[in-house]
């Protein structure tokens, strides 16, 4: 049976939202000094711009087999740890010991097959720490959680930031420690503190089992998928479709803003980098209004306004053409963009047909991102070799609105399904 206090009480749910937001903010700081310092390295064997980009790219490319199939591994475990504290107990210290690896590796080849390595652990413990949340947490509180925990990941920036500032030129090799000995200490702390076999979601997935029969204990990844597909009810395929639009609005938004602020603003190189740098900190200070809005106001609705607010501001920008214009178009569109992020992931969470299939859904959720933020910035590219760099704000404003025009059709649909819990 649950814990009630894990249930029910507040401050448990506050305990599991730290342990969540610590488990990814060890994480990520490996990943955002990896992003960081691992180009540094590969240009020690290469000079192709292209290549160490595409070396840099492999480990979103990976994350899209990895993810869903760890998600779905770890629905279908059953332990007296739970389900998802069974692999983060291994696969955390593993790449944090993979990790400290990088700096030493003698040869390309040496290097790729480390970061290969890494990117395959890494990318195996990142969506269990994050299913934690709609495993403990009811779905009326998820955004909350969701909040502290996007929050606690956009910090490592600055983590690995100032690592890479006050450490990387004195000791190279030893600065590759730091994001290691935290992500073994938030290992210890989640061994000690969390058991996900108390959960919630865990025992309704063993009650589940136990009605289901043992032959129907398991629910395979193609299960998964092929009922998705075949669902006459396509609010999850919407959803997804959503997400994938979206994403690519703000990974274009993101990876472009540097050539754009120097071809059609006139900055430099630096000046055009530092254009989203106060956005950082706009998107942060929205995270927790964007949940308490989606409680009050209805996730899919808090959604689809912010999403709008991105592609106004974005168009908006089109016409203030200025440096500060920029800046504050930035900003609001940032403020408009947490408000999907925090909700996104909830809202497919609460659209999942059982508790068995949590993980796989987070696992899905970030194949949809991650192909958004692939084919997202080379779509816009493309607009931008036909049309200039001067349209390119209202180009990814158009496809944010494309992104908008569907979730209002989800929204349609929800009405009708209102006793689902997405809107709660």
């Amino acid at each position: 049976m649950a814990d009630p206090k894990v249930r029910d009480g507040t401050v448990s749910n506050r305990k599991i939202t730290f342990f969540v937001a610590l488990a990814l903010f060890a994480q990520e700081s490996t990943w955002n000094f990896y992003d960081n310092q691992v180009p540094v390295l590969l240009r020690e064997h290469v000079s192709s711009a292209a290549i160490v980009g595409l070396l840099m790219g492999a480990d979103n490319l990976l994350g899209i087999f990895v993810q869903p199939w760890i998600g779905n591994r770890s629905d279908n475990t059953r332990t007296r740890w739970g389900r998802r504290m069974p692999y983060i107990a291994v696969g955390m210290p593993l790449a944090a010991l993979v990790f400290l690896l990088l700096p030493w590796a003698s040869s390309l080849a040496t290097l790729v097959a480390v970061m290969f390595l890494y990117a395959l652990v890494a990318n195996s413990t990142r969506p269990l720490a994050e299913s934690l949340v709609p495993d403990f947490i009811r779905p009326e509180r998820r955004s909350r959680a969701n909040a502290a925990v996007k929050i606690a990941t956009s910090l490592t920036i600055i983590v690995a930031s100032l690592i890479s500032l006050l450490v990387v030129d004195e000791h190279p090799r030893g600065a590759f420690a730091i994001p290691a000995v935290i992500m073994l200490l938030a290992t210890a702390v989640l061994i000690a503190k969390v058991r996900d076999s108390r959960s919630p979601a865990y025992q309704a997935a063993v009650a589940e089992d136990a009605t289901a029969g043992h032959a129907e204990a398991r629910v395979p990844f193609r299960q998964v998928l092929t009922e998705l597909v075949r669902d006459p009810d396509r609010r999850r395929l919407l959803l997804l479709l959503t997400v994938v639009l979206f994403g690519g609005a703000w990974f274009a938004s993101r990876s472009l803003v540097t050539p754009y602020g120097m071809q059609a603003l006139g900055l430099t190189r630096g000046e055009a980098g530092g254009l989203t740098l106060p956005s950082g900190v706009a998107f942060l200070l929205a995270c927790y209004p964007a949940a308490l809005a989606a409680e009050r106001f209805g996730r899919l609705r808090t959604m689809a306004v912010g999403m709008t607010v991105f592609a106004v501001a974005l168009a908006i920008g089109t016409v203030a053409q200025t440096a500060t214009g920029t800046v504050v178009v930035f900003c609001v569109a940032a403020a408009g963009a947490a408000a999907f992020s925090i909700n996104a992931v909830v809202a497919l969470w609460n659209l999942a047909p059982s508790s068995r299939v949590l993980g796989t859904y987070t696992g899905l959720y970030a194949v949809t991102w991650y192909l958004g933020g692939f084919g997202g910035p080379a779509l816009i590219g493309a607009v931008v070799d036909l049309t200039g760099w001067t349209g390119m704000l209202l180009d990814i404003a158009v496809l944010a609105a494309l992104g908008v025009l569907v979730i209002v059709r989800l929204e349609r649909l929800q009405r009708r399904h209102a006793a689902e819990p997405v809107t709660t």
